[in-house]
């Protein structure tokens, strides 16, 4: 099964525009880190994957390693096929990225200076109607799931 338990991640360089690297994390399985400094607001790695319509989506909600990235109301990313190893970035309430969507694109982007060594977050804010997701960023901030509220 794409994804599943006994998946290792790998980073493309062909998708990162700077060193990356994965390993274990402390907050989820693993976990992508920096090699390097990566300045404020800069594109870091694009988030790739197999292109999936809103059926498929549901479809594959049934795995227990999900890496579907939304890119509308009707597709999303499944970087469990095709990945660039973005998929492995964890969630955190206090995220060092943020997503920037534009032409069929997703590109993670530093919200501040990352310093080399330290593990790559965004904020997942899943929305709609999934069941609710346990958090552990384990961040002063933390809203206590994954999902937005309301």
């Amino acid at each position: 099964m794409p994804g599943g338990p006994d998946a290792v991640p790998k980073i493309s360089r062909k998708d990162c525009l700077f060193p990356l690297r994965y390993g274990p994390s402390e907050v989820h399985r693993w976990g992508v880190y920096a090699r390097s400094d990566i300045p404020c607001r800069r594109r870091v790695i694009e988030y790739t994957g197999q292109r999936i319509d809103r059926t498929e989506v549901q479809r594959r909600m049934i795995r227990p390693n999900l890496y579907i990235f939304a890119l509308t109301k009707n597709y999303g990313l499944d970087g469990a096929i095709g990945g660039s190893g973005a998929e492995y970035i964890n969630h955190s309430c206090e995220p060092n990225l943020y997503a920037k969507v534009g032409r069929g694109h997703v590109w993670l982007v530093s919200l501040r200076r990352i310093q080399a060594g330290e593990e790559l977050f965004i904020d997942y804010r899943i929305r709609g109607t999934y069941p609710l997701v346990k958090c552990r960023c384990g961040s002063p901030a933390c809203r206590g799931y994954l999902n937005l509220p309301g």
